[in-house]
């Protein structure tokens, strides 16, 4: 397939990684580069040996750009998602797509009125790794998933910026929680049956105005979820997930920006515990690539990460901010 021709709007850290990734990826290459401020634009490009740079609505219109990664703050997502769309680029969001449900909805409004791709980038979705976590989960082996149990946090070195900013929609529900709740999300669909969405409780400590520490207990359909996320304490960054005939150990759930998790340890009832190594990948390339076959196969979705599990991570995360 000939090359997927893609520009970073916001030229912030995790556009740098994700440039990181595009070249590593199979099909992309970065064409332009685009922010609210136009020379910090032009030097992102100019660094990154990008043709072009410009303000969002130049690049947008640019009939040499096929899709576009916003790595903007959590705010700016949904308005250049529906505008990219809208230009007829497809997209790449990173997660969380958008603040609250009715953000997300009109994204993915906007994908399915212009037809192009939308994907919310949950690094832990894509690669080896989650290919084999996607087995497991649609394998009869262990039975259907039960119970989930999944931390991610860290101990921010300030209370500062835009991790602590209200206005920017800080916090740890959105910035790491939203990983633990994609897991369940996946879990609850792997079970069957309707995947209602109900935060049975929640607690949680404000810091600066935003969560900064923060639990909750989530019923997905057949599934119970225990979830824990912080930004001001290091927890493991791990999970467990419980089946009707076996464990499945998740040591490295969210992997790293760079590589993607690598092991996974399967318990089934009365056997010895299995440690699987999956080969490692750039997550943020896989993530590129399969925008780039979506485009290639006249898809919208990537299986990876489908438009439902968007729409049912938005409620929960949005239900677990109302409670803190």
């Amino acid at each position: 397939m000939t090359h997927t021709r893609w520009a970073i709007l916001g030229p912030g850290a995790i556009s740098r990684d994700f440039l990181a990734g595009l070249q590593a990826s199979r099909f992309g290459v970065l064409q332009a580069v685009g922010s609210s401020d136009p020379d910090r634009a032009a030097a992102f490009a100019d660094a990154a040996g990008a043709p072009a740079s410009g303000d969002y609505a130049a690049v947008l219109a640019r009939d040499d750009v096929d899709a576009v990664y916003i790595g903007t703050v959590h705010t700016g997502h949904a308005d250049l998602a529906v505008q990219a769309l809208e230009a007829g680029k497809a997209v790449l969001c990173e997660k969380p797509a958008g603040v609250g449900v009715a953000e997300v909805e009109r994204m993915l409004d906007a994908a399915a009125r212009t037809g192009r791709p939308f994907v919310e980038a949950f690094k832990n979705r894509f690669g080896p790794w989650a290919d084999a976590l996607r087995d497991l989960l649609a394998d009869d082996a262990l039975g259907r998933p039960l119970h989930v149990e999944a931390a991610f946090g860290f101990d921010a070195p300030t209370r500062e910026g835009r991790l602590f900013d209200p206005a920017l929609a800080g916090g740890a529900i959105l910035d790491v929680g939203c990983y633990t709740v994609s897991l369940a999300v996946q879990a609850g669909a792997a079970a069957g049956g309707a995947l209602s969405v109900d935060v049975v409780d929640a607690g949680g400590t404000r810091v600066a105005g935003v969560d900064g520490d923060a639990w909750a207990r989530v019923r997905l359909g057949a599934v119970d979820a225990l979830l824990r996320t912080a930004v001001v304490r290091d927890l493991p960054s791990s999970a467990r997930i419980v089946c009707e005939r076996g464990v499945i150990e998740l040591p490295d759930a969210w992997g790293e920006r760079a590589e993607s998790a690598s092991r996974i340890v399967v318990v089934a009832d009365g056997q010895d515990a299995d440690l699987r190594e999956l080969p490692t990948v750039q997550p943020m390339a896989a993530e590129a690539d399969a925008v780039s076959l979506a485009l290639r196969d006249g898809r919208q979705e990537a299986p990876e990460m489908p438009w439902e599990h968007s729409r049912l991570i938005a409620r929960v995360l949005e239900e677990w901010r109302a409670r803190i």
